[in-house]
C-alpha cells in the first residue's frame, strides 16, 4: 500500500510555512468588472453573520489590525469558523443598505501570525484538546512559536499547569491530524472542493486521501456524506478525465439512479434512466448504454421487469426486495407458536381483564391474528390499533410466549413501550448493529430469541431494513406488522407497508371505525376528514379545542402568525413550552416558510444568548438548542429524523453532547453536518414522532408539495394541539390532491410469486 509520503512526492506541499493559505484556489464569483484596484486585507474572523453551504457565499465580521471597528467582509468560502484567520484580496464598496464592505474576490484561511490571532484560532475548537483556557496558557508561554512547539517539541507542553501527558498526546495528535487535513485541503481546494468536507475525507481515506481521489474522484460521491456527483465530476475534469470516458459514464448512471432511489423508488425504467443520464452527462447515448451494461456486469446494477417495462435496480435494493419476499414466504406458513387458541373464549376473557368492550371489527382482527403467523394491522388515529395490539399481547402472554416489540425510531419505540407496558427497541438496536463490521449481529445465522415480533410504525420501514429484520426472525416465530398505510411512505427506498398489503398474500386487518373517546378529538376527526378528501372542520366557538385553522393571506402574514403562535399564544393559552412541546412542521426546506429560514429565526427568538456556542457548516449550535439527526449513524445509534436537545458544547475538547430520548450522544465538531436545528422540521422528517403541539404553515408557494398524505401525516403528529396557519386555497389544494407518485417497486409481485 502506498503511503502518505508517496502522495506527498506526487503532490508536494510546503511544510514549514505555517502561514500558508489552506484555502488556495477558493476564488469567488465577485470579481469586479470595473478598474477598482485590488487590495489585501487580513484579520481574524470574529463572527460569521451569514454563510451558505451551497453557494459558499458568506458575510464575515473581521478584526483587522489597526482598525478599531470590525470590518464586514463579503466573499465566498466553503467553510468558515469564528477564530479562523483570513487573508482577502478585493476592494472596498459602500453598500446602500449595509454600509462600507470589503468585497473579496479571493478569500483564504491561514494560520495566524499574531499572538492575539493565534490565541483566538487555538481557542476556537479547531484543534481538539485546546479551548479558550489552554489557548491562553500556550500563547502566554510560547508566543508566536506555539505551532512550532506543538509540532516539534511537544514535551515542553508538560511544563504548563493542567497539561499532563494524556492531554499533550491529545493535542499533538489533533495537530498532526489537522496538518494532514490542511495538506489534503490544499490539494482538494485546488480542484474545487471546499474545506467543510476535508475532515470527512480524511476520516474515510486516511493518509491516502489524495491518492484515492486522484485514482477515482467519483468515489467521493459514493463514500463521502455531503459530496455529490457534480463536485466529483468537477474534480475529475480538473484531473484530466475525459467527459466521454466510460468511468465518468458509469459513475453518472449510478448517480442518477441513486438520486431516484433517494426519492423512495427501488428501481427505474431502463430507457428513462438512460435518457436522464444522457441529459446530465451530455455524452452520446451509446456510451451510456455501454456504461449500464458494465454496471450490470460488475453487479452494481440489477435488471427486472416491472409492469411490462425493463427496469434497473441498485443491486442492494434488488437483493433486499428478493430477501424480504423470501422472508415473508418463510414465516407465513404453519401454526403460530402459541398453538391453537379459541378466539370465542379468548376475546371475552381479555375484555374482562382489560375492562374494555371490543368492537366487531376488533374481535374479527383478534381472531385473524391468533390464527395467523403473519398479520398486518392498519388504520388511522383513534381506530383502536393500540387496544387491539394490547389485547392480542394479553391473550398470547397467558401462553408464556416470548414477545419482542420494535419500531423504526427511538421515539416510536418509546411510545410503543408506554402503550404496552413492555420493553420496545428500535429495529437497529434489536438487530444489534456492529460498528466493527458495519453490519448487524442478528440475522439468519444468529436469529432473535423470540416467538413473536411486533413492528409498530411500519410505514416508516424501508426495504433494506425490512429485509434485515425478516432475516433475523426465526422460522417458528410470528410477526405482527402495525402501521398507518395512508401516511407518507418511508424516507428510504420502498413502500413496504403498502406493498405487503397490495400483495394480497398477507392476512390484513384495516380498522376504520373511530371510537367514541377518539371522536371527541378534533385532531382525529379532521385527520380522517383529510384522508377522505374533505376540508377539516373549523372551530366556531370560543371554547378551547385541539385543532385550529388560522387563515392568512400572504407568506409574510403566515410567517408572522407562526412566530406569534409559537412564541406567545400557545405558551400563554395552553401552557406548553415553545421548545420542548411545540414543533413547527413545514412542507419545504427552502424559502421564507422553509425549514432553514424558520430555524434561524426561532433560534434567535428562543435561544439567542446561550453559550458556549460553536458555528459549523453555517449553523450556530448552543446548549438548549433543539436538533435533528439528518443521516443514519449506526455507530452512535442515532438515525435520520431523531430529535434531541443540545446538553453541552465543550470548546476545549471539541465536543458537543446532545440528548436523544434519554441517551447522551457525543459529536466531534467536524461531525456537526450530521445534525441541523429542529425548531422547525420538514413533515417528511416528522414520521414516527408525536409532539404535544404541531404548527403547520401552508402557502401556495408550497404547491408542488401540497398533497393529502403529506397534510394527513403532519396533522397526525399532534397529540394535544394542531394549528394550521395558511391560505384557504392552499389547504383546499392539499386536501384534494392525491397526485402522490406511486413508488417503483417490485415487492408486492415478489411476495405473490414467492407464495406459489
Amino acid at each position: 500500500m502506498r503511503s502518505r509520503a508517496h502522495a506527498r512526492r506526487c503532490f508536494p506541499v510546503e511544510r514549514k510555512d505555517y502561514r500558508k493559505p489552506v484555502l488556495d484556489g477558493m476564488l469567488t464569483f465577485m470579481r469586479p468588472h470595473d478598474d477598482t484596484p485590488l487590495e489585501r486585507l487580513s484579520g481574524s474572523v470574529e463572527r460569521v453573520t451569514f454563510h451558505s453551504e451551497e453557494s459558499g457565499f458568506c458575510v464575515l465580521r473581521v478584526k483587522v489590525r489597526g482598525r478599531r471597528e470590525l470590518v464586514t467582509v463579503v466573499g465566498s468560502a466553503a467553510s468558515i469558523t469564528p477564530g479562523e484567520f483570513v487573508e482577502c484580496l478585493g476592494s472596498w464598496h459602500n453598500d446602500r443598505t449595509h454600509g462600507l464592505q470589503f468585497k473579496a474576490v479571493r478569500l483564504a484561511s491561514v494560520l495566524p501570525g499574531t499572538v492575539d490571532g493565534i490565541e483566538k484560532y487555538l481557542g476556537s475548537g479547531m484543534v481538539k484538546g485546546i479551548g479558550p483556557h489552554f489557548a491562553k496558557l500556550l500563547v502566554k508561554a510560547f508566543g508566536t512559536d506555539v505551532f512550532e512547539v506543538i509540532e516539534n517539541d511537544p514535551i515542553r507542553l508538560l511544563g504548563l499547569p493542567g497539561i499532563g501527558r494524556k492531554r499533550m498526546e491529545k493535542v499533538t495528535g489533533a495537530w498532526a491530524e489537522q496538518k494532514v487535513i490542511r495538506e489534503i485541503m490544499v490539494f482538494l481546494q485546488s480542484h474545487g472542493v471546499g474545506t467543510a468536507r476535508a475532515v470527512r475525507i480524511f476520516k474515510t481515506y486516511g493518509d491516502e486521501a489524495i491518492l484515492k481521489v486522484t485514482e477515482n474522484p467519483y468515489r467521493l460521491a459514493l463514500d463521502i456524506h455531503g459530496i455529490g456527483f457534480k463536485t466529483a465530476d468537477a474534480i475529475a475534469e480538473r484531473l484530466g478525465i475525459a467527459r466521454d470516458s466510460l468511468i465518468r459514464a458509469r459513475a453518472g448512471v449510478r448517480h442518477v439512479l441513486q438520486e431516484i432511489c433517494a426519492d423512495g423508488h427501488c428501481a427505474w425504467p431502463w430507457d428513462a434512466l438512460a435518457d436522464q443520464a444522457t441529459g446530465l452527462l451530455e455524452i452520446p447515448a451509446a456510451i451510456i448504454d455501454d456504461a449500464i451494461h458494465g454496471e450490470i456486469a460488475d453487479e452494481n446494477l440489477s435488471r427486472a421487469e416491472i409492469g411490462g417495462k425493463e427496469c434497473l435496480f441498485l443491486s442492494p435494493l434488488f437483493k433486499a426486495e428478493n430477501g424480504a419476499a423470501a422472508g415473508l414466504a418463510r414465516l407465513l406458513p404453519g401454526v403460530p407458536p402459541w398453538g391453537d387458541i379459541d378466539a370465542a373464549k379468548a376475546i371475552p376473557w381479555v375484555e374482562g381483564k382489560t375492562g374494555l368492550t371490543l368492537s366487531a371489527s376488533q374481535r374479527d382482527a383478534i381472531a385473524l391474528a391468533l390464527s395467523s403467523k403473519v398479520v398486518v394491522i392498519t388504520g388511522g388515529p383513534g381506530v383502536g390499533k393500540t387496544t387491539l395490539v394490547n389485547s392480542i399481547l394479553r391473550i398470547i402472554g397467558a401462553k408464556q410466549v416470548r414477545v419482542t416489540l420494535c419500531a423504526p425510531t427511538g421515539r416510536a419505540a418509546k411510545r410503543l413501550s408506554e402503550s404496552t407496558g413492555l420493553e420496545a427497541k428500535t429495529i437497529h438496536r434489536l438487530l444489534e448493529f456492529d460498528p466493527q463490521t458495519f453490519g448487524f449481529k442478528r440475522g439468519r445465522d444468529n436469529p432473535l430469541e423470540t416467538d413473536l415480533v411486533v413492528v409498530d410504525e411500519s410505514s416508516m420501514v424501508d426495504i433494506v431494513l425490512l429485509n434485515r429484520l425478516l432475516a433475523a426472525i426465526p422460522d417458528h416465530a410470528a410477526l405482527i406488522i402495525v402501521g398507518d398505510v395512508d401516511q407518507l411512505p418511508s424516507v428510504g427506498p420502498g413502500a413496504v407497508l403498502a406493498d405487503i398489503i397490495d400483495s394480497g398474500a398477507v392476512p390484513t386487518v384495516r380498522l376504520t371505525e373511530i371510537f367514541r373517546q377518539a371522536a371527541s378529538s378534533r385532531i382525529i376527526v379532521n385527520a380522517h376528514r383529510i384522508n377522505r378528501g374533505e376540508i377539516p372542520l373549523r372551530n366556531e366557538g370560543a371554547d378551547l379545542t385541539d385543532f385550529y385553522f388560522i387563515p392568512a393571506e400572504t407568506p409574510e402574514d403566515i410567517h408572522d402568525k407562526v412566530m406569534q403562535v409559537v412564541l406567545e399564544r400557545i405558551p400563554k393559552r395552553f401552557g406548553l413550552h415553545p421548545v420542548r412541546d411545540i414543533q413547527v412542521l413545514t412542507p419545504m426546506n427552502r424559502g421564507g416558510l422553509g425549514v432553514r429560514s424558520l430555524n434561524v429565526e426561532l433560534q434567535q427568538r428562543l435561544n439567542p444568548d446561550a453559550e458556549p456556542s460553536i458555528t459549523r457548516f453555517g449553523t450556530r449550535f448552543a446548549p438548549g438548542d433543539k436538533v435533528i439527526q439528518t443521516v443514519n449513524n449506526y455507530d452512535k445509534e442515532v438515525f435520520n429524523g431523531d430529535i434531541g436537545g443540545i446538553e453541552s458544547v465543550d470548546p476545549e475538547e471539541g465536543l458537543l453532547r446532545a440528548d436523544f430520548d434519554g441517551r447522551s450522544v457525543e459529536y466531534e465538531f467536524g461531525e456537526l453536518d450530521e445534525v441541523s436545528l429542529a425548531y422547525a422540521t420538514s413533515i417528511h422528517k416528522s414520521q414516527g414522532s408525536e409532539y404535544p403541539a404541531v404548527v403547520i404553515p401552508l402557502a401556495m408557494q408550497h404547491y408542488m408539495l401540497l398533497e393529502r398524505n403529506l397534510l394527513y401525516t403532519a396533522v397526525t403528529r399532534g397529540k394535544k394541539l394542531v394549528i394550521i396557519i395558511g391560505q384557504v386555497k392552499a389547504l383546499a389544494m392539499a386536501v384534494k390532491n392525491r397526485r402522490s407518485t406511486k413508488r417503483v417497486t417490485k415487492l408486492a409481485e415478489r411476495i405473490r410469486r414467492s407464495m406459489k
